[in-house]
């Protein structure tokens, strides 16, 4: 019985040591990185500098964008992707990156003006999507920025 006691501790020491931490982020299907929920600019840059290829770009462009339109933007990474919004009014946007694009998610897209192209299944959300080699309407998605962060915006924690 002393040996079956000795055994177990020994298993459990070795599991836990099996585990290994990647320095690099671990990229989900279509590519969308894998990054820790956390508050702050660091958990988003890294969700940026994982993006693969073109999409990094994107991601550093976009990023550079919310922050020169709203300076006081709170940043977040939720469910794999960065959130951004203000404090005490909750999340005005999101980006996620897939396959084919990067997806710019605005929680209140119906209420901008215009209202962004792509439509959802969640009432009052729509979408933008960025496709490689596709050119960027930066003062466009500026106004949408500006108007979606001053508007409530959802409560995700």
């Amino acid at each position: 019985m002393a040996s079956r006691t000795s055994k177990k501790p020994a298993k459990v020491a070795k599991k836990a040591t099996a585990k290994r931490v990647s320095a690099k982020p671990r990229l989900l299907s279509g590519g969308n990185p894998q990054i820790p929920k956390a508050d702050g600019d660091a958990p988003v840059q890294a969700y940026i500098a994982a993006m693969p290829g073109w999409k990094g770009d994107v991601g550093r462009r976009l990023d550079a964008l919310i922050t020169r339109t709203v300076p006081d933007v709170r940043k977040a990474v939720r469910w794999n992707s960065p959130f951004y919004g203000i404090e005490g009014q909750g999340w005005f946007l999101g980006i996620h990156c897939l396959m084919r694009y990067v997806k710019v998610a605005f929680f209140r897209g119906t209420s901008l003006r215009p209202v962004p192209p792509v439509e959802s299944k969640n009432e009052g959300t729509r979408y933008l999507h960025i496709h490689e080699g596709e050119p960027l309407d930066e003062e466009r998605v500026a106004s949408w920025i500006r108007q979606a962060s001053r508007m409530p915006g959802e409560k995700c924690f």
